[in-house]
Order: C-alpha cells, then structure tokens, then sequence
C-alpha cells in the first residue's frame, strides 16, 4: 500500500508498508559477509578459553599452515594495536584500566582475543590457530560480585589495586527521614532484593568486519549501529586519518545495543589490511557472538521503600551493584546510571537516594542493551510497587494511582531532577485496564483460587516511563559523556522534484527509509515513492551521531523535519520571485505554492525544484539550488510511558508458566507510521518476556560461559508468546518539532516487570513474594514447594 492509494491523502501517521522490506526478504541484502573484494583475506582469531591467567604466546608454527599470509599475537602490534576505547568518565575518580584489542601478557574473561591468523581462505584461517601455542598460568576467576568487593578478592586488574570501577552515594538525609516518618506513624517499609540476569543481545547477524585498503584511503564495512562514531574512533585509535577513512554500515542484521562499541576485530582489521595491503574479512560465529560480544543487565538491586498505610510513597532507596565484566566499552560505565534517574518513574515522592558500586568481574565485558539501564530501574520500582500493594492489601492499579504524576501536572520536574514534558497515565492505565479485560479476569482468579485449581492465574501490572532521544549534548557533556546528542540530516532536491534524504540516524531494522519518507512526503507535499533514504555511509552523509537509545525519530527525525524547513523557505522565495509576490503573502499545502487569499497562478514545488537548478529565473544572489541541511540538538531528553498487564497461568504441579494474556496501551507521542511502532512493540515485549521467562547467562565458578550456544541459552520462539492486544494513547512531546517521544525500548522495558508481577501474585497464596528471573518451571515448582522468597537463594552478590 502507497500514498497514492485511495485510502490515504497524506503520507503521515499511515501504517504504510515498509519500503525495505522488499530487499529484506528477497535475497537481495547485503551483510557484511555477503562483500568481497579483490584478493580479499581472512582472518581468525584465537580466544581465552580461561577466564583469568598469565599468558605467553608462541605464533611461530602457525605460520607454515597452508594458506596462511600472517599471525600475530600483542607482541608484534606492540603499542600500536591501541587500546579499546571507552567514552563515559562517569566519575573523576573511576578507575580505568587499560585493555588492548589482543591480550598482552594476561586474559581476563573466557573468549578475550589473544592472536590472529589471516589467511586465503576462512577455514584455513580457522585450521591455523590449532597451531599457536598458549601457555596459561591459571588466575583465580572473580565472579561473585559482593565477594569481588571484599579486602580478600583476588584483583582483575591489578594495576589499579580494587575490583571498584567506582562507588558514588547520594545523600541519604531526606530518606532517613523519610522512613522514620513511616515507622512512627504506623506507615510501612519494604525491601526487597532482585537480580538482573546477564543477557546476551543476540543479534540475527553476528558482528562482521571487511577493512579495504586502497593507495592512501581505507572503507571499513562493519555490521555496526555507528559507522560515524566508529569512524571516528578508528582514525584516533589507529592514527589513519579521519578523512582518508570511510566506514559503511551495509544491512545490519539487528543489534540492541550489541553493536554499538569498537570492536577489537576492527581496530585490528584495519592494522591488517594496512600492513598486508590487502582487504581483510573477519565474521564471527555465532559462538563467538556469545563470548565477545558485550553482555547486558547483571546488576544486584537492593532497594527500600516507605510509604504510608493508606499508599502514599514516602521515599525510595536504591543500592547497586552492578557487573561492569572484564573492563570498560564505550558506555559500560554509564549504563547504570543512566538508570539511577528512572527508579522513581512515574511517582510522586518526598525522598530518593541512590547508591551505586560498580565492580570489575573475570566475565564478559557489559554495556548497553536494549533500554540500557532504564529496564532494569523500571523492573525495581514496577516491582515494588506490587509489594506495595500486597502489603497495604491494596488493588495495584490503585496503589499507583495514588502516587503518579496526574496529567495536569506537566510539565513536571521529579524528585531525580527529571523534566517529564507530558504524559497522561491516568488515559493509558483506563485504555489498559478495558483492552485487558481486569475486572473479569480478577473474578476467574479469585474463582479458582476458591476451587483450588491446579492451573491458577497471577495477574501483573507495569506502568512505566522511560527516557529516551538522546541526548541534549550539553547535558551529555554535564554526565561526561566523550560525545554530543545531536543529529544531522540534509535533503537534497534533484532537477525533477524528488528527494533524497541523507540521515545521520542508521538504520538496522527500525523503518528509517519509510518513516523519514512519509516525514518528508507529508512536509514537501512530494510522493512518498519520490523520496529516497541515503544513510550509514560516511563517504554520503559524513556527519552524524547514529543509533541508539530511541533517538531515531526524536532527534534524527526532528533534524529532517528542520531540514525540511528550510528546503520550503528557499522554494517560496523563488516561488515569490515567478509569481511576482511577497514570500510572505505566500501559503504552501499539499506541495503547492498560493498566494494567500487569491484564486490566482500557483507553482507545484516540483515547479520549483526545476526552476532552482535550471537557475533562468531566480532571485539576485540566491545559489541555484534547494538543498538544505540541519544538524538538531535536542533540548531535553522525551519520555514515552505506557500501561502493561499481564495475566500468566501457572501448573502448579510442574511450576510451567505460561501468558495467558497480555495488553499494553504505550504512548510514544506523535506517531509517524502506526504499524513500524506495532512492530517495534512487539519485537520489545518479546524481548523483555524472554528476561523474565527464559533467558540468562550463567558462568560456572572458574569462569567459563555454560551458556555459549543456542541450545543452552533458551531464545523464545513464536509459540512462546501470546497474541499481544495493543493499543495507543497520544500526548506529544512538546519539546521537539515532531512531538515524537521513541518508541524502540518500550515493549522490552514494560515487559519483564508485569510478567514477574503476575507469576509472584499467583503464588502470594503459597508465602511467596519474589521469584527470582528467569523465572523458569524449577524456580516457580521450588518457590512454591518452600513458599518462600527465591530472591535470595542465591548467595548475596552471587553473579548469575
């Protein structure tokens, strides 16, 4: 379906099909491991199958394995293989210790590369490594998080004499007083422990590098969510000039954040295709995939809430720890706090403290997956908020209403320093509560209870908020962030009319060649197939700060929506100039050009764009050309939120949860094509349940992931989910030009926290209050055969 169907007259706020699609799912893609290039190399590398040891390294007889053109290990990159970079100094006193892209004299995490075999083909590569000699002087593995912190803990990094990345503590005054108020005056106060698992982000197509050397430039293409900052990173780390360095982000088989950080393989693929004078070709297993690529969540949560009897929040205390792995990526360190702003979440409170210790462990480095720090503030506090309501013996639905920001209330400044622009909870929970079916489903749950089914119902509520368009770049200058938030767009008008579009925003799944089309087709009144996306290639759109964080559309958007702008102001004044009026007296609808109350002569913009480069008759000093850039900077970060219940029906002779229903209404603002945010829901809620029910890394005591395949690490299929009911309610945001507020992290963030409420309220008859994630049939079978709470069973700080 097209705009130029009978159906719709504009473009904008149609579920019009994605124009990408088509090559998607024909064949007709280009992944990184689809390229090739003329004497093209690969390379393999070897990995630490130890967690934690002393190395030395001997390349030597893999070098006369057939096929093989070079090996290298640290020693021969010396100084120059660089260092992996991170960008987030969260705290001028955290600790930074130096890893380099292959191990030097120590690994310290299993898959942690130690040397590369480049060779004529992949298997040869691969055969070669079998030769290189290790000797490894075993360490003793750190994985425990509240052990790592202890006087006794054998160090990760030595150098820098703690496994403490950083601790920072808020001021605990308003808190304590707080909780005082609530213990004198009958009131309550909760707590509780949670454990965020490790996650794997899982991408359908692994990480992949293709460097290409020519006489004096290189192109690096890479499955990468940030070919502009990676290009950047490469030329600083490499000492390759910058404008002498194109990278491309072809099709990008997905990424979560999983493919937001400077890969070693790339810093030393381009070293290879440097020295060899030859392109080189590294893809990963998906093995690989597991060990090497950051993992995701792995915090410890200990978090204290008071509260009156009748439901009023008090305070909220936060106390952290989380899993920084092996070392820093780019934005590892910043993950966790980036959530300490979102514990409050849509609620009204006197006091908020939060604490947090970031630790160093002998795993898998982590960083930011999808939603980065805010899913795991929304699960705390959307859990809490449910102990709440068991404790008061409260409807939870109630609880919250009794403490969230009302609509009238925005703008509204939280008690973290927040500035929510708009919102209205009370719309969406209402939306919910009638999709959902609450009323009816509270009834077939208190029936089988009476009965004593064997199959009983839990029902579980998630009203959330998240941030997202990141970010204003001031503010990410305040946090110490080493980049800014804008983003830059330029359009370009041919002789014809139509458009192309260059985006700094990259695309891998999220619709930007259709989203940005119906954006551009509804501003200039052009077709929607006359508009064409140019983007995740430096050598076309050299500037731009790429994808991440629900900024698409907010800040990337807003930047065409500029662009756009000033596209329009440069066609009225030619238009003014052929029709003999003021540029003022001139209206634009429907890509047409009027003259304000006249039924006189009119000029099309395609009218215009031909006059503007033919250039016969234009106004005096005006460049013969429509093409208009603009470079946003968002002024505050956008806050989507929405309503999400679950109902779950667990055999209580097995423990097997399933979802026996589930509706969300999300408000995401503005919205620009309502079937990619049907989509992009979707692919969250699945995401987010599969924390919740399925998904978890686990490290044995010496450090080895026993997770490390698809068989072990269980990913939800279609037959694992329901059906979801959805729907949308429709606040702007009033501080970007689209009113769009991000749409990408919503179904992942809401997600975890309604299923585990609902699997906890099941088995609140049975003594239980918490299960710990993912909540799997011998956790539920075992929680309710003790009926008691499995958030500690296992030891304080225990890593998995």
């Amino acid at each position: 379906m097209t705009v130029t169907d009978k159906e719709y007259e504009t473009a904008f706020g149609q579920p019009l099909r994605r124009k990408e699609d088509a090559h998607l799912i024909t064949g007709q893609t280009r992944w990184v491991d689809n390229l090739s290039a003329p004497g093209m190399l690969y390379a393999a590398y070897l990995r630490s199958p130890m967690a934690h040891a002393k190395i030395r390294v001997n390349t030597e007889a893999a070098k006369s394995y057939p096929g093989v053109v070079a090996v290298y290990s640290a020693e021969d990159f010396g100084a120059a293989q660089a260092v992996i970079p991170d960008a987030w100094t969260v705290h001028p006193d955290m600790k930074k210790p130096v890893m380099t892209p292959l191990a030097t004299d120590e690994v310290r995490y299993a898959g942690e590369p130690i040397a590369v075999v480049v060779a004529e083909t992949r298997y040869q590569a691969t055969d070669a490594l079998e030769a290189i000699e290790v000797d490894y002087d075993p360490l003793p593995a750190v994985i425990d998080l509240e052990a790592a912190i202890g006087d006794d803990s054998p160090l990760v990094h030595s150098s820098i004499g703690t496994n403490t990345c950083f601790y920072i503590e808020s001021p605990g005054e308003a808190y304590a007083a707080a909780k005082a108020q609530a213990e004198a005056d009958g009131g309550v106060v909760i707590t509780r422990r949670f454990l965020q698992q490790r996650l794997l982000p899982t991408p359908m197509e692994p990480r992949a590098v293709l460097v290409v050397p020519t006489i004096d430039d290189l192109t690096v293409y890479a499955s990468t969510q940030i070919p502009h900052v990676l290009r950047l990173l490469l030329a600083m780390l490499t000492g390759h000039p910058e404008h002498k360095l194109r990278v491309v982000a072809p099709d990008v088989g997905g990424g979560f954040g999983g493919k937001i950080n400077c890969l070693a393989e790339e810093i030393i693929g381009v070293h290879l295709a440097k020295r060899l004078g030859r392109p080189v070709k590294w893809t990963e297993t998906r093995s690989e995939n597991f060990l090497q690529m950051h993992h995701g969540r792995a915090q410890i949560q200990d978090i204290e809430l008071a509260a009156t009897r009748e439901g009023k929040l008090l305070g909220l205390k936060v106390d952290l720890i989380a899993d920084l792995g092996a070392g820093l990526r780019l934005f590892t360190a910043g993950v966790p706090m980036f959530g300490a702003a979102m514990f409050n979440a849509i609620y009204k409170m006197d006091a908020y403290q939060f604490n947090c210790r970031t630790v160093f462990t002998t795993m898998t480095p982590t960083d930011a997956y999808r939603g980065a720090g805010r899913p795991e503030a929304t699960f705390a506090i959307e859990r809490m908020m449910d102990e709440l309501a068991a404790e008061l013996g409260m409807d939870p639905i109630e609880v919250r209403k009794k403490n969230w920001i009302e609509h009238h209330e925005f703008p509204y400044t939280t008690i973290s320093g927040s500035i929510y622009d708009s919102g209205n909870y009370e719309a969406a929970t209402e939306r919910a509560v009638e999709l959902f079916g609450y009323d009816e489903l509270k009834a077939e749950q208190k029936a089988r209870r009476e009965r004593g089914d064997r199959m009983q119902l839990g029902i579980g509520v998630s009203t959330f908020t998240e941030a997202c368009g990141l970010a204003p770049s001031r503010v990410m200058g305040q946090l110490g962030v080493g980049a800014g938030g804008w983003e830059r767009a330029e359009i370009r008008v041919t002789l014809t009319g139509k458009i192309q579009v260059v985006s700094g925003s990259t695309p891998h799944g999220q619709g930007h060649w259709t989203a940005w089309s119906q954006l551009v087709s509804d501003k200039l009144g052009v077709p929607f197939e006359d508009v064409e996306l140019l983007a995740g290639d430096t050598a076309t759109g050299p500037q731009g700060m790429d994808t991440y964080g629900s900024r698409s559309l907010v800040v990337g958007g807003s930047a065409i929506v500029k662009a756009c702008d000033k596209v329009i102001e440069k066609a009225k004044r030619i238009a003014a100039h052929t029709l003999e009026a003021n540029p003022d007296d001139l209206e634009f609808a429907a890509g047409v050009f009027t003259v304000k109350g006249s039924p006189g002569p009119q000029m099309a913009f395609v009218e215009v764009a031909a006059a503007a480069q033919l250039a016969h008759n234009i106004p005096d000093g005006m460049e013969p050309s429509l093409n208009s850039a603009y470079t946003f900077d968002p002024i505050n970060l956008s806050y989507p939120h929405g309503t999400h219940l679950c109902c779950v029906e667990i055999d209580t002779e097995t423990g097997f949860t399933s979802i026996y229903r589930y509706a969300c209404v999300d408000d995401v603002g503005t919205v620009v094509n309502p079937m990619i945010v049907e989509g992009q829901i979707h692919g969250g809620l699945v995401q987010g349940i599969a924390q919740a029910l399925f998904e978890e890394a686990v490290y044995d005591e010496a450090g080895n992931l026993i997770t490390g395949t698809l068989v072990d690490y269980l990913l939800p299929s279609a037959a694992d989910v329901p059906s979801f009911l959805t729907d949308r309610t429709e606040t702007p945001s009033t501080d970007n030009p689209i009113g769009a507020k991000g749409v990408g992290e919503a179904g992942c963030i809401a997600s975890t926290p309604a299923v585990v409420n609902a699997i906890v309220d099941a088995l609140r008859p049975y003594g239980v209050n918490d299960v710990r994630m993912p909540c799997t049939p011998e956790r539920v079978w075992r929680a309710i055969q003790g009926g008691q709470s499995q958030s500690g069973s296992v030891a304080k700080g225990g890593a998995q």
